[in-house]
């Protein structure tokens, strides 16, 4: 192997790409500041019971680990932002009104999450704290197709489940954690023949909502459905409710494909709403997210929360290219004020001024400038380039 070589699923960003995931990363951090998101910067390690506590064991086995040489306390490194995010709020800041935050940065994965998916997502979101009703999930859906569009991105969607309804089922049918398990793993990959085995010897109530589950996919009229072939439980009347809520209210921003009652991504994470959104030609979620208030218990504050997060390099290798900036190519002459006050206004104007360095005459076509700064009757103007 050779040298230089790197790990499978890490790879590095080149001067394009990494220019657009920039601009996009600061276009997308000022629609959060906007809407009143303040960005926090949480570190790349944690201790792992501080790192993992409340997330369930999906992220743990995400989760890369090693042993911390100045303490002997195992550390991790982070796979996702969120809980690190949930940390701050109930630990650091402790407000106690709605807070809402925003965060972006690398996180690292044992194993990728998806085909050509890379292990070191950098990952951008918004998370809303202090604040259990309707009107927040709302309002993050809401940003996060904004943020969409500010990528560009059109033609996208939601798929919007509720893991209350599954977990209400389960805990009014007192099914043991160990079966609970097994339920957990063949609901949320439809698996009806192994349901059909799991659930056997279960009280008949509990037995039909289980199988129900798996066929509650589709439109807004699944909630009509799911209302009659579900148990008449409060929990269960008031995830529906909130579900038929928001296909109201987002209306106006976002295409809501379906409503999925078996979808229970982060279940051992996750109370309430999550959903992802997708793109037209595009197999993987641009953006995963939903409600966590218990996550802030093992803080010691359990406080309301939902948010979203985005990996800026698929958004980027899901929008529109953008236009390169072109840039302006300037001679060298450090010694000329005129020249040197011409090059400072360029770049205060947000231009890209590239020197020419002596001695590389026959490379300058690799700075991509379609522009340079020639002197005409005593003055640096610009002049274009032939390609």
């Amino acid at each position: 192997m050779r040298a230089w070589a790197l790990p499978e699923y890490i790879e590095d960003i080149l001067p394009a790409e990494a220019a657009r995931i920039e601009r996009l990363r600061r276009r997308i951090l000022d629609l959060f500041r906007t809407h009143g998101y303040e960005l926090v910067m949480p570190p790349l390690l944690e201790y792992v019971e501080s790192l993992l506590t409340g997330t369930g064991h999906d992220l743990d086995l995400k989760t890369f680990k090693l042993v911390d040489r100045l303490s002997g306390r195992m550390l991790g490194v982070r796979a996702d932002i969120t809980p690190q995010v949930a940390r701050i709020d109930a630990h650091l800041l402790n407000r106690k009104g709605v807070t809402r935050l925003c965060y972006t940065g690398s996180v690292l994965h044992t194993l990728p999450s998806g085909m050509n998916r890379t292990r070191e997502p950098l990952q951008i979101g918004a998370e809303l704290y202090g604040h259990a009703g309707i009107e927040s999930d709302v309002e993050i859906q809401r940003l996060l197709m904004r943020a969409l569009a500010a990528a560009g991105i059109k033609r996208c969607y939601l798929e919007i489940g509720h893991v209350a309804i599954f977990r209400s089922v389960i805990r009014r049918g007192g099914v043991r954690a160990e079966l609970e398990a097994e339920l957990f793993r063949a609901t949320q990959a439809k698996d009806v023949p192994a349901l059909r085995g799991l659930v056997r010897g279960l009280a008949p109530a509990t037995r039909k909502a289980l199988m129900t589950l798996p066929e509650l996919y589709g439109e807004t009229g699944i909630i009509t459905r799911a209302r009659k072939l579900l148990p008449d439980y409060p929990e269960i009347r008031s995830a529906l409710a909130g579900l038929q809520a928001l296909s109201r209210k987002l209306r106006d921003v976002a295409v809501i494909r379906c409503f999925d009652l078996a979808e229970l991504r982060g279940y051992h994470y996750h109370s309430g709403v999550v959903f992802a959104a997708y793109a037209e030609g595009w197999s993987n979620a641009l953006a995963l997210g939903g409600r966590y208030d218990e996550v802030g218990k093992a803080f010691g504050r359990a406080r309301s929360a939902t948010g979203f997060s985005m990996d800026l390099r698929e958004l980027v290798s899901s929008s529109p290219n953008g236009v390169a900036r072109a840039a302006v190519l300037a001679p060298y002459r450090p010694a000329d004020a005129s020249l040197q006050r011409a090059v400072e206004t360029l770049r205060a104007r947000g231009q890209v001024v590239i020197d020419d360095l002596p001695g590389h005459a026959g490379t300058r076509g690799e700075f991509g400038c379609n522009r340079r700064l020639e002197k005409r009757n005593g003055k640096w103007v610009l002049k274009r380039m032939n390609s």
